[in-house]
Formats: structure tokens, C-alpha cells, sequence
């Protein structure tokens, strides 16, 4: 066979070559040690937790070093792009703080390495896969989808691992009469790679997670160049990673079964294999056993879903990283107001058996992000997540900056903060009071008489003073308990409730709901200082009135 002549006929329109895309795509002048690594998602629409997992993992091992992240759009398979799905992708995932250095972005590319979208890069993967048929290590392959079907079954009778391989690669070594006469008669054809392994082999590989693997050879013949001229993932990200420089692939270990083909293409492509970093699933629990998030029964594994519930972005950042590496959390505690991004990220911490995925513990991690931020932060960042989930909420925050900000610094700072907040969703139940349309009906502990409470909030009404420090406010609370027979003195109380109709506490609560419309709410205090003297009054005066 003269495969110079046969790669010529299969792509005569091919002059440029291998060398010349060295030169087109230089090598780069990156620090020694510099981690060279991408995100390269497919356009499916779906962005999901595990590409949150491995973005972070990917930006740390590039920025840590020096080195540099860039986004590629692996959008070779046409079937399953969905409309809009990279514009969702970026925006996604720079909503979650993954900073690419270059790569797609919505107004094209941003980059010298690019394109970065690999629908635009055909011309690219032709150059390799000419030089591969001209050294015998690629061919084409007439087979219709029939006679691959008919040969499955055959395997599958024969009980034999199936696929395009030893006797059944039929294409494999074809003359280039046979060849030329199929290419005559217009039949569509992919290109294989012709593979020299042998699964009576295996040879050892060093994993950045899994660590020492045990690898046997290929032996398939993986189709490389699909009839429409578009490669496959396997040759195109092969191609890819080398002309961008890729030191370091981060995916999910779902593509261990691939990698023996992967090292074996690289090889024939002349190419420096990149390090490999496979990442396991994220599980949870499911009774008493582990199993992998799922698209279909797992809100949680849509990063969409963590944006609607108002996870702010620094909570998932902080609770992935304790999913990702062990030490964390020690570190965390050790630097407590330390950004998290000056934590010393290592893949090889990460669990090679996958991360477990617990809400309960995202949730107590969000309630301390959130207790820390200053009430600004949490005003800004809780507006623009209310203007898109909750408009009306969202307007009315966005009315008076100052109103809000004021509620939302109640109990903030010091060294126990209020943890009263998870997620933005939550805020509108915690704070929503403030906001006369959301006030809720007060509902009174039966207990207790009409004529028992609207005596309580008459003599509030008397007493109360807008002027008074939290003391004198709180004796005057305690000198009504007293003048109605209640008791300040808790002990006593509970060594004989009988003793009394109640205590301080149900004089507070009294007042706080017919302040608030709610049993528990922020210090009541604070709370009356925010709305003033005579919104206070006029809705205990309100109380007053329905209980009549």
C-alpha cells in the first residue's frame, strides 16, 4: 500500500502541515511548573455540579502554579448541542468564580491558542489525520451501519468483547483499488486509527488521584474522523491539548475505560502525553448506601439549582473545596478570615473513590459565609438574587438601600454573629416583617385571654419611649410583667407554673407579634429602632383593634 498516495486521495485539499502548526501554535512561555489546563465541556445545556468540581480543580492547579486555564467547547457532536447552551455554560460558570485566562467566550475567542470551539478547528484535525494515513497508522472505513450491526451480533453470539477490531476490522487493510472504487461510487466513509495493541498486554500508568494503574493495551481500531469530516472527542481533544499546550487534564474518571486509546494516540501522533487527573463521582446517601448524583432524581446536581435557592457563590466555592481536599477544613479554622483562595489546593488529596455530597452540611457552611459578610455584602448580593427569583421583594429592597441594610446588619459582626440566613431564599420569612405587605396576622397562644394580651399592649403603648436605651426598654417589659401579675424570675416559674398566669417571656412575645406578626424574629429592640416610633405604634394600635 502506498500511503502517501492513499493520504493524498483521502485529502487532497490538505497542504498544511504538522510542523507548520508547531509553529502556528507556539510553545508557551509559562513559569517552570506551571499547570497548562481547560475546562472543555460539551454544549448540552446542562451544567452540573461535577463541572463546577473539576473547574475548581482546574483553575487552582493553573493559578496556583502560574500557569493558565482557558475554556474549550467540545461541540463535535451535533446531535446533542442545544441552541444558546454556551452562553449558558459561561455565564454559569463565571457566575461560580471560574476565571478562564482565555479560551470561548460569548463575543467569540479570546486567545491566540483558539479557535477554541472545536466545530471551527476541522481543518486543524485533517492535518493530523493525513499525516497518520500517510505513515499507515490510519484508514478509511466503507462499513455501513448494517454490517456493523450484523458484526455485533456475531461478537455478541460469540460471546466476544465487541467492537472494530482483529478479524472483524474488515476495512483495515483494503486495497487502494477497493478503496478507490467505493470513493468512486460517492459511499461516505470515517477514518479508523489502526491499532497496534494487544489486550494480552498491560503496562503500568501514574494517575494524579487514582495513582498506579494497571492499563491494558487497545486493540481497537476507534473511529477518528466521523463521514462528515468532524473528529471524535478522542482524536480531536488529542490534537487539541497538544497544539494548546495542555499539561493536565482534569475529567471525570467515567473516561478511565478511554485512556488506554488516549495514550496509545498520543504516542502515534508524536505528542508528550499530558498528566491526568480523574476525579470520582460525587455520591450521597440513599438510605444507607452511596450512589452517584443523578440528573434524574437530584435537583442539586444543576448548578441552576443552587442559584435559584441563593447559595451565595462564596459558600459553594468554600463547600466544594471541603469536598475536594480533607485539610480544608482544618485550614479553615486555623484562618478563619483568610480568603479561600490562598488555601494550598492539591489534587492529590482528592478522594479517588469520588466526594460525598451532604445539603446539610452546604447549608452550615452558607450560614457562616453569610454571617461573616458585612451587611453591604449581603444587602447587594441578596437585591440582585431577589430582583431575579422574587421581583416584588427584590423591588421593594432596591427602594431604600439604607432601610434594608440597617435589618440585615441586626446581629452582625462580632464573635458570634446571627446565623439566622442559609440561603437568599430564606430572607424574605426572616425579614419580610419589616415590609408592611408582608406582615403576617399575629396568632396568640390560646392560653392566653384577648383581654390579657390588649391589657399587655396598652400598657406597652403607655410606657414606650423611642428614645430609650435597650435597658430602660427592656425594665419597662419587665415593670409591666410585674404589674400584671406575671414574673420575671424564670426558676420560680418553672418550680410552679401554677403560681403565676406567665412570665417576661410571654409579655415579650406578646409585643414582638404584634410587632413583627411572628413568635421569633431578631432582637425586638433593634427591630423597633429600625421601623420607628410610629410604625411600632400604629401596629400594635392595629393588634389592638382586630383582638377587640
Amino acid at each position: 500500500m502506498d500511503y502517501q498516495a492513499l493520504a493524498q486521495l483521502l485529502f487532497p485539499d490538505v497542504t498544511e502541515t504538522p510542523e507548520q502548526l508547531e509553529e502556528r501554535f507556539p510553545v508557551r512561555n509559562v513559569p517552570e511548573g506551571a499547570v497548562i489546563t481547560r475546562m472543555a465541556p460539551s454544549p448540552t445545556g446542562f451544567v452540573h455540579l461535577g463541572n463546577l468540581v473539576q473547574g475548581l480543580t482546574s483553575e487552582r492547579m493553573a493559578h496556583q502554579s502560574g500557569g493558565v486555564l482557558f475554556l474549550r467547547v467540545e461541540d463535535t457532536d451535533a446531535k446533542r448541542e442545544v441552541p444558546g447552551a454556551v452562553e449558558v455554560l459561561i455565564d454559569t460558570l463565571k457566575h461560580y468564580g471560574i476565571q478562564f485566562d482565555e479560551g470561548a467566550t460569548h463575543d467569540g475567542d479570546s486567545g491566540i491558542y483558539g479557535p477554541y470551539r472545536q466545530r471551527q478547528r476541522a481543518s486543524i484535525y485533517h492535518v493530523y489525520a493525513k499525516r497518520l494515513v500517510s505513515e499507515g497508522q490510519a484508514y478509511p472505513c466503507f462499513c455501513t451501519e448494517e454490517e456493523l450491526s450484523a458484526m455485533r451480533e456475531v461478537q455478541e453470539a460469540n460471546k466476544e468483547t465487541t467492537g472494530y477490531y482483529g478479524k472483524y476490522a474488515m476495512w483495515r487493510e483494503r486495497s487502494m483499488e477497493d478503496i478507490q472504487a467505493q470513493l468512486n461510487a460517492g459511499n461516505p466513509w470515517v477514518l479508523r486509527f489502526k491499532s497496534m495493541g494487544n489486550i494480552e498486554n498491560q503496562f503500568k500508568f501514574d494517575d494524579l488521584v487514582k495513582g498506579k494503574l494497571t492499563i491494558t493495551e487497545n486493540n481497537v481500531d476507534h473511529v477518528l474522523l466521523k463521514s462528515d469530516g468532524i473528529p471524535t472527542y478522542h482524536f480531536a481533544h488529542a490534537c487539541d491539548d497538544h497544539l494548546m499546550r495542555t499539561t493536565h487534564v482534569v475529567r471525570g474518571d467515567e473516561w478511565l475505560p478511554t485512556l488506554p486509546f488516549h495514550i496509545q494516540l498520543f504516542k502515534a501522533l508524536g505528542f508528550k502525553l499530558p498528566k491526568y487527573v480523574h476525579i470520582g463521582p460525587l455520591m450521597k446517601m440513599d438510605g444507607n448506601s452511596k450512589r452517584k448524583l443523578s440528573k434524574r432524581k437530584d435537583p442539586e446536581l444543576a448548578l441552576t439549582f443552587y442559584k435559584a435557592e441563593g447559595f451565595p457563590v462564596k459558600a459553594v466555592y468554600e463547600y466544594i473545596m471541603t469536598i475536594l481536599n480533607s485539610n480544608f477544613e482544618d485550614w479553615r479554622r486555623a484562618n478563619p478570615d483568610a480568603p479561600a483562595e490562598t488555601f494550598k489546593f492539591s489534587p492529590k488529596k482528592l478522594n479517588p473513590a469520588g466526594s460525598l455530597f451532604d445539603y446539610a452540611k452546604l447549608t452550615d457552611v452558607s450560614k457562616n459565609v453569610i454571617s461573616k459578610m458585612t451587611a453591604e455584602e449581603v444587602y447587594t448580593l441578596l437585591t440582585e438574587w431577589a430582583q431575579e427569583f422574587d421581583p416584588d421583594f427584590g423591588a421593594k429592597l432596591a427602594a431604600d438601600d439604607e432601610f434594608a441594610t440597617k435589618i440585615l446588619a441586626i446581629g452582625r459582626g462580632g464573635k458570634k454573629p446571627r446565623k439566622d440566613l442559609a440561603v437568599w431564599k430564606d430572607a424574605k420569612d426572616y425579614m419580610g416583617f419589616f415590609y408592611d405587605e408582608y406582615l403576617a396576622e399575629p396568632q396568640f397562644d390560646e392560653k392566653f385571654e384577648k383581654a390579657t394580651v390588649i391589657e399587655a399592649l396598652n400598657r406597652f403603648l403607655e410606657k414606650f419611649d423611642i428614645t430609650d436605651d435597650s435597658g430602660i426598654w427592656f425594665e419597662k417589659v419587665k415593670a409591666i410583667t410585674t404589674e400584671m401579675g406575671f414574673t420575671t424570675d424564670m426558676k420560680a416559674y418553672k418550680a410552679d407554673p401554677t403560681a403565676f398566669p406567665g412570665t417576661v417571656a410571654d409579655i415579650s412575645t406578646f409585643i414582638r407579634q404584634a410587632v413583627t406578626g411572628k413568635t421569633n424574629s431578631p432582637d425586638l429592640y433593634t427591630v423597633m429602632q429600625i421601623l420607628g416610633k410610629d410604625r411600632t405604634v400604629e401596629r400594635i394600635q392595629a393588634t389592638i383593634a382586630k383582638l377587640k
